[in-house]
């Protein structure tokens, strides 16, 4: 199994009581802290512009900067988001963008994409709020655009919701080009497109995808999987050439106490944050019941029941990880280990 890992970039209210001119220096240190660690495969950060639960005034970076930023300064790891939102920039633009990151990594973007959801971003930011036929279009047509683009070096589609005229795209990404850097020769940059739609976002990945990212729990992932094999069958496509993976929200303690104390953290931060009581308390109790919580050995466990089911890749997200470092730790001596060895 691989393991991803998110860097607290603000979006879940991860930075609270952090000064700005401070942020930045915490997340390239757990990077580079991550880049080091050979358990890690990839570092992750999420495409939001306001926070979660609620939109407030607290930090929230912006994801293809953090990407360049993270592409300049680290040395192994691959760099993602989960997810990029199509309909924020144009196809073309962001596949322009995508590959000069590629080239500034030497080549280790993966791009994680789908159709969006935040409602009331998308207003904040004046890109309307179109419903989820029209963004699952938009969805298709930007895929195939990147593909164009970053395997031959221009695109041309004439769509419902993009038309582009022989877009260029030099220099192409490093991945999957002649410069041998590997990647994905069927897309370049490799595509993980995330979203357990079964009608179309599930049919857009059987079609395009490296890798799909979708429900964690054992009921949810294994029917997924299944929707996604028929898909696959349908176009032609064997479902094991795509890497199946899952977002794994880690509360992790060397005893039930140690994660009750997490958890009570967690809550403390959102009140700082300005959350009421009962909504900072209902934000920790939805951690409580996730799959990734408990002692390392309940978390092998489940993760293993999950790697049964075919998911080979967690992406991991610690609430606590600008401030404390140490149930990163426990991970990785513990869990990180029982599942790659």
């Amino acid at each position: 199994m691989q393991f991803g890992l998110f860097v607290p970039q603000g979006w879940r209210m991860d930075l609270v009581g952090i000064a700005p001119e401070h942020q930045w220096g915490i997340m390239l240190d757990l990077a580079r802290r991550a880049d080091d660690e050979e358990g890690w495969s990839s570092l992750w950060v999420y495409d939001h512009m306001h926070t979660v639960p609620d939109p407030s005034t607290e930090a929230c970076h912006e994801a293809w900067t953090l990407m360049a930023a993270l592409a300049a300064t680290t040395g192994r790891i691959r760099l993602g988001q989960m997810c990029t939102c199509m309909s924020y920039r144009e196809p073309t633009y962001l596949a322009k963008v995508a590959a000069t990151v590629d080239v500034i990594s030497g080549g280790r973007v993966d791009m994680g994409i789908g159709a969006g959801w935040y409602e009331h971003e998308w207003r904040a930011y004046g890109y309307g709020f179109p419903g989820a036929g029209e963004r699952l279009a938009r969805l298709r047509e930007g895929v195939e655009i990147f593909r164009q683009m970053w395997t031959t070096g221009s695109a041309t589609l004439v769509g419902e919701h993009y038309q582009v005229d022989g877009a260029l795209c030099h220099p192409r990404p490093l991945q999957g080009s002649t410069e041998g850097f590997g990647g994905s020769p069927r897309n370049g940059i490799p595509m993980w497109v995330a979203g357990g739609g079964e009608r179309k976002t599930l049919r857009i990945a059987a079609e395009y995808a490296d890798a799909t990212n979708f429900d964690g729990t054992p009921e949810g992932f294994a029917h997924k999987s299944a929707v996604l094999a028929e898909h696959c069958a349908d176009v032609g496509r064997d479902l094991d050439e795509i890497v199946r993976s899952a977002n794994y929200n880690v509360v992790i303690g060397r005893d039930e106490a140690e994660v009750e104390e997490r958890l009570a953290a967690v809550r403390e931060r959102y009140l700082q944050a300005g959350l009421s009581p009962e909504r900072a308390q209902e934000q920790a109790d939805s951690l409580r019941t996730q799959p990734a919580v408990g002692t390392p050995e309940q978390i092998v466990e489940t993760l293993q029941g999950m790697e049964a089911l075919g998911m080979t890749y967690a992406i991991t997200y610690f609430a606590e990880a600008a401030y404390d470092t140490s149930g990163i730790e426990l991970f990785e001596s513990e869990v990180i280990p029982a599942l790659q060895g």
